[in-house]
């Protein structure tokens, strides 16, 4: 008699638990979270990141060297064709492409002095004085052309930015246009976009 009651009472003590652990395990599925679900993109963006997480120092130097080289990569082929995502920042903007269509559309002086300056350099080596005065002449001439061309750009150059950009910095603009002009235009980066005589 006393053995039946002591199981008798023992059975709800084991079953109290169980049913406290269901129910607190167990939630309404229309009350809130406390916290705002994650949209799939951003869950599974949030798995590669931690999925691509550098585990030692090594990897991380290694990582970091092989994005510098697709950046470089991509970089120079903005350079090839304009692509203004990935140009350098010296390059970039609607003020500097301006720039350097302004330059690349015309003939600049500056641009031959290169190899002007070889053929002048071979013509005052020649042992003959006749030939070496026409050399020196020939220099005194090419450096006055080139600056007065490079005059003339930098007056027609402002007045073009002022016109077309009055109300964004140009600064650095003339003198990186002064610099292109410097350049053979094959060997001008980024590539020449504008042709010859035409207007930018």
């Amino acid at each position: 008699m006393f053995r039946s009651r002591s199981k008798d009472e023992k059975a709800p003590a084991a079953k109290a638990p169980v049913t406290t652990s269901e129910s607190a395990q167990t939630r309404d599925p229309q009350a809130p979270k406390g916290r705002p679900t994650p949209k799939r993109a951003m869950a599974q963006s949030q798995r590669r990141s931690v999925m691509n997480a550098p585990t030692s120092r090594k990897e991380a130097v290694k990582r970091q060297r092989e994005e510098r080289r697709v950046a470089l990569a991509k970089q120079r082929e903005a350079l090839a064709s304009g692509d203004e995502r990935y140009l350098p920042a010296r390059d970039k903007g609607p003020v500097r492409k301006f720039a350097r269509d302004f330059v690349d559309s015309r003939f600049n002086v500056a641009e031959f002095f290169l190899p002007m300056a070889v053929l002048i350099l071979v013509l005052s080596m020649v042992r003959v004085p006749q030939l070496q005065n026409i050399a020196l002449l020939l220099w005194l001439f090419v450096i006055v052309l080139i600056v007065v061309d490079s005059i003339s750009t930098v007056f027609r150059l402002k007045k073009r930015l002022s016109e077309r950009f009055p109300n964004e910095s140009r600064k650095g603009a003339v003198a990186y246009a002064l610099m292109r002009s410097l350049q053979m235009r094959r060997l001008r980066m980024p590539k020449p976009q504008a042709k010859r005589g035409a207007r930018p």
